[in-house]
């Protein structure tokens, strides 16, 4: 393939890159159910705490973004000098994703779980890094998932203090 043609849209790749990340964000969900109705009310929060019912959004909103970027990549894997590494910074922040739902709201571990989403944040700064190497649009896409991890991230230490 040129390097200058721009490859074929493949709907299925899409569809596919947006389950990946779609199905994460349904398993980090079914950890958050879990208890968000009860522990997660009776912690204290601070006042910038968003509502419960931003989160939902957000996060569909933000694993689209991801998808889209991974297909956006996925798009020149022929291209793409260390595919498997290039795939493993990807799983390796969805990994650490799911794992933040896990510990923060099934486990209760707040501490663990600060601990835990800086080496998330770290990865989504990789991750994007990585990507905006292969494909511009695909690490920029990343921007509003690593600032929504930023975010989180003071937010759970802001939680942990609390605590």
């Amino acid at each position: 393939m040129d390097a200058k043609q721009p490859a074929k849209f493949s709907p299925l790749a899409l569809m596919i890159s947006l389950a990946i990340t779609l199905g994460i964000g349904a398993a980090g969900s079914f950890f958050t159910l879990h208890s968000v109705d009860t522990w997660y009310r009776s912690i204290a929060k601070p006042s910038f705490n968003p509502p419960d019912s931003v989160f939902g959004p957000v996060w569909t909103s933000l694993y689209i973004l991801i998808g889209i970027s991974a297909y956006l990549v996925w798009q020149k894997h022929a291209q793409i000098q260390q595919l498997p590494r290039t795939i493993a910074i990807y799983f390796i922040q969805l990994v650490l994703n799911l794992m933040w739902s896990f510990i923060f709201f099934y486990a209760n571990q707040i501490g663990v779980a600060l601990v835990e989403i800086l080496f998330l944040l770290v990865a989504a700064i990789v991750n994007a890094y990585v990507f905006y190497k292969i494909d511009k649009t695909a690490g920029l896409l990343f921007i509003p998932y690593i600032l929504w991890v930023s975010f989180a991230t003071f937010l759970t230490y802001s939680i942990f203090r609390l605590n």
